[in-house]
């Protein structure tokens, strides 16, 4: 069943969304859509009680009222809270409506709700004019990119339906609107309560000549018809395979038409072949065009995986794994550059890490201010790492293969949007080069597998103390080590970070590269650092090749540490002079399944080294 409850395929399908301030009508904008087209509605209820028969989901949608009071929850709350999805029809086309959050708090909301739209409905109050809102809503709308825009200029019959008041609104928004890029605007002046130019002209303002919000809805081009005419893009989402003589490969098409016989890339490989056959239910078909999931099978044995892209020939996507992109910040928890994240284009989805933001965006003025970090609904440019390269294309041209979302790897929530804007030109310049010598070269003259000790806990805990006398002891041996020690790499290496959450896991990025470095060179690595978060400590292990990364835990309780308190650290914290102090006012995530666990609250240093060195000599790295 289509997302238009069943509505009859042959009718177009246009999404759009609806933004404004608080109060301007979105909501009851968008109920008078749904009852003033209540006539054309009986076959969609009709169609909606057969689906739910067919489906087994008696008593979804069967009355028409359910439909508009579905919005009364945000009508008594005074805000919408969410984005609310309306589906609606017309003799002519099938809408989606997403009613959006007004508020500045809400911009992700508002984000999710645009990501698919064709058309953007801004609605302004006739009385209060082009507000901060409006020109908040329209940067993301272009953000987004959409390029169709309706100034539905509400409340007309509130000035006497003045042709005046609506020229003025009209001209002050274009004027805003040419300074965010092309776009086509139209302005229609109506009144939701009274249905005034919502389904057809109002004899109450003469003076205006365009289409009314319906019809104009009716008519406008959809994405998916612009799409058509752009080059072939077509991601792969899975291979099918449900016999040994035929093998399939499935995906949606994000633009361009797919032919039996065309000649294709695929990438990111750049192996050329042709289609072989477009294969439907009904029997194989001659094409296939952008919006529509399709089967195919290719002429060649061609190496084609979930992610791929099949694109035109001739005008193939890029391929690259460093970019510019703007990004949308979701997430309660601050974007802290050199976190490892994963980010999912298209079907694909891969390791990633984001710089520090070149500058965020004050989304209502459009001004750039300097960032360290990107908190919730803050949006910003920055540079964005991938660990392998992926074919894309701009955001601006095509949405489906230039856009992005990032996903928190450890609770594979959504926590950011992007839009890739180029790939960066180090991004084609640099090569991985390939070296006669290696790690394995480098071990064997020294006589030990090498390793890497990550040290991790409270400050006082012992960590220092312990990984000193584990190399001390290593040394006694005529083992190859080195330490890195926290307080040690913050006077060099380190020396511009502080000791926000932002400083710190770009403390531990340096400190974990070195680290893996050394371990190529054969030596035994040691790092003594506090290393808070997990994430961090998660993305030094996915450095080095498995069972290369041990962790300790020094699990010495709090009250343990603070009493130690050599440095007179805790003290300073505790009187307030020693900001983001892990275990005061900064946390600390323990590991959750570290490689070995000292706790020197119970035990002395002597025993904790002589676990380690135990350690070691069980896993091999020394005998």
């Amino acid at each position: 069943m289509d997302l238009a409850h069943g509505l009859p395929r042959d009718k177009g399908l246009l999404r759009f969304i609806t933004c404004g301030s608080v109060d301007d009508g979105k909501s009851t904008l968008i109920g008078r859509l749904l009852y003033d087209s209540k006539a054309l509605l009986q076959d969609q209820l009709a169609a909606v009680e057969q689906d739910s028969r067919r489906w087994g989901t008696q008593g979804q949608a069967i009355d028409f009222a359910l439909l508009v009071d579905g919005l009364a929850a945000e009508r008594e709350q005074g805000i919408t809270i969410d984005v609310a999805y309306r589906y609606f029809a017309t003799e002519r086309r099938k809408f989606i409506v997403a009613d959006t959050p007004g508020h500045e708090q809400y911009t992700r909301n508002m984000v999710t709700g645009a990501s698919s739209a064709d058309v953007a409905v801004i609605l302004v109050d006739a009385r209060k004019g082009v507000l901060e809102q409006t020109r908040r809503h329209g940067f993301l709308v272009h953000l987004i990119g959409i390029r169709q825009v309706v100034l539905a200029v509400n409340k007309m019959d509130l000035v006497g339906h003045e042709q005046g008041v609506f020229a003025h609104i009209d001209a002050d928004y274009r004027a805003f609107a040419a300074r965010l890029g092309p776009a086509q605007v139209t302005s229609i002046p109506l009144s939701a309560l009274s249905g005034a130019n919502i389904v057809g002209k109002s004899a109450a303002m003469p003076w205006y000549t365009g289409p009314a919000l319906l019809p104009f809805l009716e008519a406008c081009e959809v994405d998916e018809t612009r799409l058509r005419r752009q080059p072939l893009r077509l991601p792969v989402q899975w291979v099918n395979r449900p016999s040994l003589d035929f093998r399939g490969y499935c995906g949606q098409l994000a633009s361009g038409v797919l032919e039996a016989g065309q000649p294709v890339r695929i990438l990111p490989s750049g192996r050329q072949t042709r289609v072989a056959r477009i294969v439907d239910i009904d029997g194989d078909r001659p094409r296939a065009q952008a919006g529509e999931s399709v089967t195919f099978t290719l002429e060649d044995e061609v190496d084609l995986s979930r992610g791929d892209l099949v694109c035109a020939i001739d005008s193939p996507a890029e391929v690259a794994d460093q970019f510019e992109c703007t990004l949308v910040w979701m997430a309660d928890e601050p974007m802290l550059p050199g976190r490892p994240y994963l980010v999912k284009i298209g079907t694909r989805t891969l390791g990633a890490t984001v710089t520090e933001p070149k500058y965020k965006l004050n989304v209502n003025t459009l001004e750039h201010l300097a960032a360290k970090q990107l908190d919730l609904n803050e949006i910003g440019v920055c540079n964005l790492a991938l660990d392998r390269a992926v074919p894309f294309d701009a955001y601006a041209d095509n949405r489906a293969t230039g856009g992005f979302i990032v996903i928190d790897r450890m609770t594979n929530n959504t926590v950011g949007a992007g839009m890739l804007h180029f790939a960066l030109r180090r991004a084609h310049n640099i090569h991985p080069q390939h070296l006669d010598v290696d790690r394995a070269a480098r071990s064997a003259i020294k006589g030990q597998e090498p390793v890497l000790l990550w040290f991790t806990g409270l400050s006082g805990a012992g960590k220092s103390t312990i990984a000193n006398l584990v190399e001390k002891k290593l040394l006694a041996q005529g083992r190859h080590s080195y330490l890195l020690d926290g307080d040690n790499v913050r006077h060099g290496l380190n020396k511009d970070l502080g000791f926000s959450a932002a400083d710190r896991v770009e403390n531990i990025r340096r400190v974990a590269e070195v680290a893996r470095l050394m371990v190529d060179a054969g030596l035994i690595v040691l790092t003594a650092f506090i290393s808070p978060f997990r994430a961090e400590r998660r993305m030094a292990r996915a450095l080095l090749p498995q069972g290369r990364f041990i962790e300790v835990h020094v699990d010495t309780p709090l009250s343990v540490a603070e009493a130690r308190d050599v440095k007179g650290l805790y003290a300073k914290a505790r009187r307030g002079e020693l900001k983001n102090f892990t275990g005061i006012d900064s946390p600390y995530e323990p590991p959750e399944a570290p490689e070995l666990r000292v706790d020197t609250s119970t035990m002395s240093v002597e025993e904790a080294a002589g676990q380690v060195l135990a350690l070691l000599r069980a896993r091999g790295s020394i005998g």
